[in-house]
């Protein structure tokens, strides 16, 4: 498994796993448009060519809020969501970034633990977060040391 800073050609991989994942999934133009936001930063895990992971960010000043993260459901639970996230708190930390917050539906129970376990907390709560379907979200976040 390969670790790399999303490119251009990761893109249609990446959408593809957002229509596979998400029931409101982004759309390449979104994905593609994050190639050109210095404010974010995207990795893709890929294994023998293929695109099984991807989890992006947005930071402003010192924080910074996990956009999206999937894991093709072939490859689930071989801890690559785990790596993704690791990899990518380690670049968010060059950059002097000192926390990272995401929003998570509240009855994702699997992200919940898998957040939990790497050190989020619980910090707060988004009514009607996600339309499709309508569901609250929490709002998770990790404080880097320094």
């Amino acid at each position: 498994m390969e670790f790399v800073k999303m490119e251009a050609c990761h893109v249609e991989a990446v959408a593809e796993l957002e229509k596979m994942c998400f029931c409101d999934p982004w759309s390449a133009h979104s994905i593609a448009s994050e190639l050109e936001n210095p404010l974010s930063y995207w990795l893709v895990a890929v294994e023998n060519g293929i695109v099984c992971g991807y989890i992006g960010s947005q930071s402003v000043l010192d924080g910074a809020d996990m956009m999206n993260i999937a894991v093709h459901p072939n490859y689930r639970r071989r801890g690559i969501g785990y790596s993704l996230i690791e990899k990518l708190i380690a670049v968010l930390k060059q950059r002097r970034v000192i926390s990272l917050s995401l929003e998570v539906r509240i009855s994702n129970e699997s992200a919940i633990s898998l957040y939990k376990k790497m050190g989020f907390a619980v910090v707060g709560k988004r009514p009607a977060y996600y339309r499709n379907p309508r569901e609250d979200a929490y709002i998770m976040r990790k404080e880097f040391a320094e």
